[in-house]
């Protein structure tokens, strides 16, 4: 059982409740923080970028989108945001990735937004070579998060170099006296089918555990947190065996990551819905030194999906089913086909 009784900031200081006559041991206190990963679905702005593929998200496209639409768009998108993870700290994620924006304006646009104005959002985002122009990006509040360094990582296909995708964005900073890596990706989409798009999210995992391999190179104890839309399940091989990301904390060995997000999925608590069948491409995984008992300094506590019902489709055949901006060739104005998500870290605060 875990109590907020005090704030420190937007980090809160709680209590780990243990029965301390059965336990033999006193409550510790510990400060916390919410890191989150949410899909914007399509955050594009009303201008035509005669360099990529946007021409449907113009006034004159098939969308017809205005700057009406835009700016209940970014509206709808900081309500969940504002409201993302203060369960647990009163500011909300204190880091938080992207994807599916159009370029830097639209994220600059977005943390302009008077619900989530006064949290002082700061943004880091590449351009990516992806054909509709949508890109990755980190949100971070700059009084618990200090960037040190940070990259964009291009994946090239082996077999096919003109397909061009999402890059994969790598950035190490200091939280709260820690030192923490966040790779943020989207990986390729199953269009043509699962398994026939299948070796492309396998060229992506690769990627992925190439960065992670870096990093553990440097310190084989760093905390490193990989966050996106996979496109894959948990249980999927790029995010299972390329990855090497385990579903229980017990099995994993020197270099593998851990996945809270397997039991999620395993117990139907999923982010996006494709013809009634349900998935979990959201994921946060971490690696090793995120998953000790020693909070002394941060590690996993648990994590989330967040799905309230104003997020949901209120009746119909998709009853349930994430609450969409567009279905069906009609605008719904609402949020994004997928779920957001985000975990806890906790340290213990030395009396």
């Amino acid at each position: 059982m875990i109590k907020l009784t005090q704030i420190i900031g937007s980090l809160a200081l709680v209590f780990l409740g243990l029965n301390s006559v059965a336990y033999g041991q006193t409550e510790k206190a510990y400060k916390v923080a919410c890191i989150g990963f949410y899909n914007l679905e399509n955050l594009f702005d009303i201008e035509d970028d005669p360099a990529i593929k946007d021409e449907e998200f113009t006034p004159t496209g098939s969308y017809v989108w205005d700057a009406e639409k835009y700016a209940n768009k970014l509206k709808n998108m900081a309500a969940v945001i504002a409201d993302l993870g203060t369960s647990i700290s009163p500011d909300g994620t204190a880091i938080l990735g992207v994807c599916e924006v159009e370029n830097r304006k639209v994220l600059e646009d977005l943390v302009a937004d008077e619900q989530i104005k006064n949290r002082n959002y700061q943004i880091i985002h590449y351009d990516s070579p992806d054909r509709r122009g949508i890109d990755v990006g980190l949100l971070y509040q700059e009084k618990y998060f200090k960037p040190i360094n940070s990259k964009s990582h291009r994946l090239v296909f082996k077999n096919n170099p003109d397909y061009f995708t999402r890059d994969q964005l790598v950035v190490t900073g200091n939280l709260d006296g820690d030192t923490v890596s966040i790779i943020v990706a989207h990986w390729p989409s199953r269009s043509g089918g699962q398994l026939a798009s299948e070796p492309r999210r396998i060229e992506a995992a690769e990627l992925g555990r190439h960065i992670i391999d870096s990093l553990l190179a440097e310190n084989a104890q760093a905390k490193i947190i990989l966050m996106g839309d996979l496109n894959d399940d948990p249980i999927n091989k790029s995010v299972k065996d390329y990855i090497r990301a385990k579903g229980k904390m017990s099995k994993v060995g020197e270099g593998d990551m851990y996945n809270p997000m397997y039991a999620k999925f395993k117990s139907g608590d999923c982010t996006l819905a494709y013809q009634d069948a349900w998935n979990l491409f959201d994921q946060l995984i971490i690696s090793q030194g995120l998953t000790g008992e020693d909070a002394s300094s941060y590690i996993f506590h648990q994590s989330y999906v967040y799905s309230k019902d104003y997020l949901k489709q209120k009746d119909g055949r998709y009853k349930g089913y994430p609450l969409r901006t567009h279905a069906g060739g009609n605008y719904l104005n609402g949020y994004s086909d997928h779920f957001p998500v985000f975990m806890v870290l906790k340290k213990e605060v030395k009396s």
